[in-house]
């Protein structure tokens, strides 16, 4: 039997090596199918290539020329299904955040994440 987040492609975009890992653990452990990118330039790419991504987990600020907000936007714009969820440990102004997305400030439970991942896939579904 497959659980739903085996269904669920989750890509994690975070520069901090760490915590991408931790997290991209948690979702893994939790059945997920992760793509990781430390760059938003990267995970802008996974758009462009038309990469099956169900989820967005995304820092805000990110290397590069791109951030989080852009990251979000241009998956958006070829997968208007896709689930975003946004994360900082700065103050930003969230007004760029797409329709229906989430925010979770840093530091964040993992669990809690791992939980809004499969609740973006359970209503899709």
């Amino acid at each position: 039997m497959t659980s739903i987040a085996a269904l669920t492609v989750v890509l994690v975009v975070e520069d901090e090596r760490m915590l991408r890992y931790a997290i991209a653990h948690a979702l893994r452990d939790a059945g997920f199918a992760v793509l990781e990118s430390g760059t938003a330039d990267e995970a802008v790419s996974y758009a462009a290539a038309g990469s099956r991504v169900d989820v967005v987990f995304t820092d805000i600020q990110l290397p590069g020329r791109f951030n989080g907000w852009d990251v979000a936007e241009r998956f958006c714009a070829v997968n208007a299904d896709v689930t975003v969820i946004y994360t900082s440990g700065n103050s930003v102004d969230r007004s760029r955040r797409v329709a229906g997305s989430l925010f979770f400030d840093k530091p964040y439970d993992p669990s809690a994440v791992v939980q809004a991942c499969g609740q973006a896939q359970r209503r899709d579904a």
